[in-house]
């Protein structure tokens, strides 16, 4: 069994934290329901303002960059070394849930609207929307094979081709 001692507590935000991801150096991003994002290792180091709704989601990506989704129906993606928001991805009608990597220039977005969508991450431009869920997307994972798992709020786990976007 594991001791139940924890290493470390840092208090980063004013209310609650939503999401949570690592760097490849190991500073811990994370995201709250007071709208920010704080980039830090024993302190925050660096806050990131942009979104105007809760952050739900945040997924690293490459060379320093992350990417931000939120109930204000965006996804941002941001340079982790310089605080700035490169792209502001539009397309989802409801909040943004769930993030993942699809590969390099490609993230997955989950969203109350019940879709899954592929972005690409230079050009903001969607690749591909998957509409097989019959309620809200919750939650997403890449799988060694490149395609996609999707968790909903309608019970079902779907796994997707990301190029056909068919539903195994």
């Amino acid at each position: 069994f594991f001791d139940s001692l924890c290493d470390a507590t840092q208090l980063v935000h004013s209310i609650g934290v939503s999401s949570l991801c690592v760097l490849g150096d190991g500073r811990l991003v994370n995201g709250s329901f007071d709208k920010t994002i704080k980039i830090w290792n024993t302190g925050a180091d660096v806050t990131l303002s942009g979104h105007s709704g809760t952050i739900n989601s945040i997924c690293l990506l490459k060379d320093g960059h992350v990417a931000s989704g939120s109930s204000d129906t965006t996804i941002k993606i941001w340079n982790t070394g310089t605080g700035q928001c490169n792209l502001t991805i539009t397309g989802h009608n409801r909040g943004v849930t769930a993030l993942c990597k699809v590969r390099d220039g490609l993230v997955a977005s989950g969203s109350y609207d019940k879709t899954i969508k592929i972005w690409n991450t230079l050009t903001g431009q969607c690749h591909l929307t998957l509409t097989d869920h019959c309620d809200k997307v919750s939650s997403l994972c890449v799988l060694g094979d490149g395609r996609i798992a999707s968790g909903s709020w309608d019970k079902t786990i779907k796994i997707w081709d990301t190029e056909t976007g068919h539903c195994d």
